[in-house]
């Protein structure tokens, strides 16, 4: 057993090993792509909210959460990314079950194209956030 631990820390050094610190001032495409997808959600809460669409207060703390999920991200910080993942975990979920009580083929199409867009995004992400938290990472200043 000591043999496979072994060798699966071998592999997450060979893993780490490939990966190259953020310059000073890039921001992998991944968390930029994640930054106009949370700032979208934003703008669509509030379109909510100004419209009268739904319940005020949840609509509100989404457009806050969305907000400052994309400012967070747009600034490549890794609480930002993780919370956009921890989001785009609940929308899979939320896909994967409308999924499972689909009325039609249409509906059923647009679950699965969620869950691929969302699916994606979430995949990669996971490299952009051990870009961001590596030892030699260019910090910015707010």
């Amino acid at each position: 057993m000591s043999r496979g631990y072994a060798r699966a820390r071998e592999k997450d050094e060979e893993a780490r090993a490939k990966l190259e610190a953020l310059a000073p001032g890039e921001r992998p495409t991944a968390v930029t792509v994640g930054a106009v997808v949370a700032a979208l959600g934003a703008v669509s809460n509030l379109m909510g909210l100004v419209l009268g669409a739904g319940g005020t207060g949840p609509l509100l703390v989404g457009t806050f959460i969305a907000g400052l999920v994309a400012v967070g991200m747009w600034r490549a910080r890794y609480w930002a990314v993780l919370g956009m993942q921890t989001i785009l975990g609940f929308v899979l979920v939320g896909a994967a079950l409308a999924l499972l009580f689909a009325s039609n083929v249409g509906y059923a199409a647009i679950a699965l194209l969620i869950i691929g867009l969302a699916g994606t995004l979430f995949w990669f992400l996971v490299k952009a956030m051990a870009r961001i938290q590596m030892p030699g990472a260019v910090r910015r200043e707010p």
